[in-house]
């Protein structure tokens, strides 16, 4: 760290936030980016499974924290805009300033900084549309739908390996185990944009067979992941199909392929008999 930030500054810093300021800026660090939305229902949820009676009053107070943490130079807006229902402050999309970044660094006795970079509007469009699946899946666990033991962002779902010929880095959206009593299932997740071609999709694929094929994941839980593509329509998730089973080598029983409506239903299905993916929970 420079001079700027001793142990004092960055004790000071952290005077002027809450613990729910800190989740926040975690989670910013996690996704990369989230809308004011997004926020809301991680961290003001509403109705009942939540802390605040209407979404309009939790959004009110969430818009109220972040223009606080953006006044104090944690967090900083992003201008470019993606496609949406979304409007007016609902639809401010946030990242971690340099304070902010700078900060959760220091925590970890990282001396190392970030520049950041204006993200594309296919980038973006593809990190919320992640954070989408995540929140989704943890309001499913707040409503005692689902049961969340581990959700990983980039990069720390990410597995290096060596594969045939040079080392590989298999590079999933997301890694989620869910449980019920009995079970806990294991998955990457991707989700498709539907701007990718498809032999860069198909390409993706093959790596998710040599890894399977490398073993390292069985070595470590017992059972190799599910493999779940979440498409944004009914024919992406055609044209996926029709590619994954035209090319040789690639086991049909390692993917599944569904539309974003059904992705929560599609995870929580892996808790059912009989995928080699589950492993049974101890008593």
């Amino acid at each position: 760290m420079t001079d700027s930030w001793t142990p004092t500054k960055v004790r000071q810093l952290e005077a002027l936030l809450t613990e729910r300021d800190g989740r926040i800026l975690d989670d910013l660090e996690s996704f990369r980016a989230l809308t004011t939305r997004l926020i809301q229902r991680l961290h003001f949820p509403a109705g009942v499974h939540g802390l605040h009676a209407t979404v309009p009053t939790a959004t009110r107070l969430a818009n109220r924290v972040l223009l606080r943490l953006e006044a104090h130079g944690f967090i900083a807006r992003i201008e470019r805009r993606v496609g949406g229902p979304l409007r007016g402050s609902a639809a401010t999309t946030w990242h971690l300033a340099a304070a902010g970044e700078r900060l959760l660094r220091a925590r970890r006795g990282d001396p190392s900084r970030r520049r950041y970079v204006t993200p594309s509007r296919a980038f973006l469009a593809h990190t919320l549309a992640v954070a989408e699946f995540a929140v989704t899946a943890r309001e499913s666990e707040l409503a005692g739908q689902l049961d969340i033991l581990e959700l990983d962002t980039e990069p720390s779902c990410w597995r290096p390996f060596q594969g045939p010929a040079v080392a590989v880095t298999l590079k999933p959206d997301l890694f989620v185990v869910v449980a019920n009593t009995d079970v806990e299932a294991h998955v990457f997740v991707e989700i498709d944009c539907g701007t990718e071609h498809l032999p860069a999709v198909i390409k993706k694929c093959r790596v998710y067979q040599q890894y399977r094929q490398a073993g390292i994941e069985q070595s470590r839980s017992g059972v190799f992941p599910a493999v779940l593509w979440v498409t944004p329509d009914a024919e992406r998730a055609r044209k996926l199909r029709t590619a994954l089973r035209r090319e040789p080598g690639l086991p049909p029983d390692l993917f599944t392929i569904c539309e974003e409506p059904a992705a929560l239903k599609t995870l929580a299905g892996f808790l059912a008999p009989p995928p080699t993916h589950r492993k049974e929970v101890s008593p």
